[in-house]
């Protein structure tokens, strides 16, 4: 029996990257798991597929989280396929896209968040966790300088953690609880990969200052750890990245 036997969970963002291997580790656990994708269905029904020959449950969801019927289809479908919503990771993101809005980082990165939150909490029970999964290049930008191809990106996604944080009261009151959990440069990554190609050698720089940078498979066993983890709520996990502690507020 795994620590997630009988709840289901939703990761948005999950058809590929760390959102993917979150998927697959929460099934892992025993979790029914609803599969998050925008535009690429054949890769999210890959993971479904991946998740099933492993003995799990898992369904397939197109999404646009910048959307009321996005968020809603995601929290509807949990309740429809699998009777209940116990866990809900935030991990999708972006804002460096080509040919998006000029507000579209902040519109996925803080208010698709808050409204995915909104829904998802209508329906889960006392004992339920809120994952939300960050980066140090944001979480600390108020401290540390960041890229500039990346900025609009960190102050948004910080935006997004600052308006989930604000719930906590309500939250506490629900007996649900939200940890956050920040990461630095992942391998890897959509965002690592472009930073890089934005600015040729930045992954190879953050390398060497950090000394390690987690893999995708690293980083998602860590985010997959708080959804069960004895921690308060409001706890942020650090992952990575130890000369960001220095300035941590």
């Amino acid at each position: 029996m795994g620590q997630l036997e009988n709840k289901t969970a939703i990761v948005t963002g999950s058809s590929r990257g760390i959102g993917a291997e979150v998927a697959k580790i929460l099934a892992g656990e025993g979790a029914a798991v609803v599969v998050n994708y925008r535009q690429k269905a054949p890769r999210a029904n890959k993971v479904v597929s991946e998740i099933e020959a492993a003995g799990g449950r898992a369904v397939a969801v197109g999404a646009d989280l910048t959307t009321q019927e996005g968020v809603q289809a995601l929290v509807s479908s949990a309740m429809e396929n699998f009777g209940s919503l116990d866990v809900l990771v935030l991990n999708a993101s972006g804002g460096m896209e080509t040919g998006v809005a000029e507000d579209y980082a902040l519109k996925l990165n803080r208010d698709a968040q808050v409204n995915m939150l909104n829904s998802a909490v209508a329906v889960m029970p006392e004992g339920s966790r809120v994952v939300f999964v960050t980066s140090h290049q944001a979480h600390f930008i108020d401290s540390v300088p960041t890229m500039d191809d990346y900025l609009p990106v960190a102050r948004s996604k910080r935006a997004g953690e600052d308006a989930l944080r604000e719930f906590i009261p309500k939250l506490t009151e629900m007996g649900i609880s939200l940890v956050v959990v920040s990461g630095d440069m992942i391998e890897g990554t959509v965002t690592a990969t472009l930073l890089d190609r934005a600015n040729p050698g930045a992954i190879e720089a953050r390398r060497q200052e950090a000394g390690k940078l987690y893999s995708v498979a690293e980083f998602a066993a860590e985010v997959a750890k708080m959804a069960t983890a004895d921690v308060e709520t409001g706890h942020t996990e650090y992952v990575g990245g130890e000369d960001y502690f220095a300035t941590r507020q």
